[in-house]
């Protein structure tokens, strides 16, 4: 029997359209049906990996991804009038986020943000090239701006002078203080974490299936840990470190059902993504905000003078 190649197309088209459909983005999804479970990046990526290794791309729930590689978390969450990436990995880390982007099956022109955790080449070094690849805009905060847009660390970074220049990329929206992003059906509420750097942002959205019955509330918390030069004291910065503390607390407040971090290991994901681990952990960001709030403290007292 001979088929007419109109009809073929129009039943790829058919089968394409019902496999978008599953995961709400019917207008913004390719043909490829090939699932992509965590446990392949458990066998590919080890804990503190290198920055670059690739590894494969995996869904963390509904519409949003883990496409970064095994050492540097970049999340793409789908949209029906486009898409959004939060992070870029390092310049060689970006090419391989692009990789897992299409390997899903997305097309890089529906990437219409890229959105960032904190200022540092290793999470944000790829982004002008990824701006590059997708045509994408980005959205910073106002103290992640100059540095996304000259390249260069801020002379306030506690870890000022210790990271490597970044290729420059244009900013087009300055987000406010815990800022709302929408785009279409997407809602991410971004969380002011500064601490690790000034401009550092923490964000939380609700990742339903396309009925809308299976949410899980993801936070993706930004680094956090007190680290910086050898110049530099937390305790000679009294504002900073108010804030710093402020962060902490929103982050151990939010409504979180699934946490990823910037670094991987930092929250164990790999351990939680293992068939004896638990990756929904509701008890997550408040551990994880104790846990940073302990190092902070310990960082503090060593920065106390000694009394004779």
């Amino acid at each position: 029997m001979t088929i007419a190649v109109p009809t073929v197309l129009r039943s790829i088209a058919s089968i394409a359209a019902a496999a978008a459909l599953c995961i709400g983005t019917a207008p913004l999804i390719s043909a490829k049906s090939t699932p992509h479970l965590p446990s392949a990046w458990t066998e590919k990526c080890e804990d503190w990996d290198e920055w670059d290794a690739p590894g494969p791309p995996f869904q963390i729930h509904a519409n949003s991804y883990y496409v970064g590689t095994c050492g540097i978390s970049v999340i793409l969450i789908t949209g029906d009038q486009g898409h959004i990436v939060i992070d870029s990995g390092t310049q060689k880390g970006a090419k391989i986020v692009a990789r897992n982007i299409r390997r899903l099956g997305f097309r890089l022109s529906d990437v219409k943000w890229l959105l960032h955790s904190h200022e540092h080449y290793d999470h944000i070094g790829g982004l002008a090239l990824l701006q590059k690849l997708t045509g994408a805009q980005i959205a910073a905060s106002r103290a992640a701006a100059p540095v996304i847009e000259t390249g260069q660390d801020g002379a306030d970074d506690p870890q000022a002078g210790m990271a490597k220049p970044m290729t420059p990329a244009k900013v087009a929206r300055i987000l406010v203080a815990d800022a709302k992003f929408e785009l279409g059906n997407l809602r991410l509420q971004a969380i002011d974490t500064p601490g690790h750097t000034p401009g550092a942002l923490s964000w939380q959205w609700q990742s339903c299936d396309s009925a809308g019955v299976n949410c899980q509330s993801i936070v993706y918390a930004d680094s956090l840990s007190p680290i910086s030069n050898d110049n530099y004291r937390f305790s000679d910065h009294p504002p900073y470190l108010a804030a710093f503390r402020q962060g902490l607390t929103r982050i151990a407040a939010v409504d979180c059902d699934i946490l990823i971090t910037p670094h991987p290991t930092a929250s164990d994901l790999r351990g939680r993504l293992l068939p004896d681990g638990k990756l929904a952990d509701k008890a997550a960001c408040g551990a994880y905000a104790r846990s940073i709030t302990k190092r902070l403290d310990e960082r503090l007292t060593k920065e106390a003078p000694s009394i004779p």
